[in-house]
C-alpha cells in the first residue's frame, strides 16, 4: 500500500529523479535513510520502475516522429507475439501497441527524415510475414511529449 509520504516522494521524483535523496528527504520532513527505503521498497513493488536519461533527438538526428498503423489481417502469423517483437526491437520504433479498430498495430518511431522513414517501411517493416498494411502520420511539430501521468490525489489499490 502506498501512503501520502511514498506519492509526495514519487511527485517530488517526477520533477527531478536525480535530485539528491537529502533534499527529497528535507521536502517531505523524513530523514534521508526513512527516504531511502521508501524508495528502495517502491522499485522493489514496481511502482518505480526505472529511471532513463532523455536525449534530446535534434542532437542525434533523429528530428522526424511517425506513428504507423500496421494491419496484419488474419494472418495466423500476426497472432503470434512474433510481429510485435520483431517490430520492438527495431532501435527506430519507440512505441508498440496493440490497438482496436482496423489494424492492429500502432508504432511511434524517430528517425533522422522521410527517406530513412521510406527504407524502413520498405525493407523491414512490410517485408515482415503477417503484415498487409501500413499507414503512416508524419508529425510537423510537437507541443507537448512526456512518459509522465497525473499521480496526485490516486493512490494505488484504492
Amino acid at each position: 500500500m502506498i501512503d501520502e509520504i511514498s506519492l509526495n516522494i514519487l511527485n517530488i521524483l517526477l520533477e527531478k529523479a536525480r535530485i539528491p535523496n537529502v533534499e527529497v528527504a528535507r521536502q517531505v520532513g523524513m530523514a534521508p535513510s526513512a527516504v531511502l527505503e521508501r524508495i528502495r521498497k517502491l522499485e522493489k513493488q514496481g511502482i518505480i520502475d526505472g529511471y532513463e536519461v532523455r536525449l534530446n533527438p535534434e542532437q542525434f538526428n533523429r528530428r522526424l516522429i511517425a506513428f504507423i498503423f500496421v494491419g496484419t489481417g488474419a494472418h495466423p502469423e500476426a497472432s503470434s507475439p512474433a510481429v510485435h517483437d520483431i517490430l520492438a526491437e527495431m532501435p527506430e520504433v519507440q512505441e508498440v501497441h496493440y490497438v482496436a479498430g482496423e489494424d492492429c498495430l500502432l508504432l511511434k518511431l524517430r528517425v533522422a527524415d522521410h527517406q530513412e522513414l521510406g527504407a524502413l517501411l520498405r525493407e523491414r517493416i512490410r517485408t515482415l510475414p503477417g503484415v498487409v498494411s501500413t499507414r503512416t502520420l508524419t508529425v510537423l511539430s510537437t507541443h507537448k511529449e512526456t512518459t509522465r501521468f497525473p499521480i496526485s490525489g490516486i493512490l494505488p489499490g484504492d
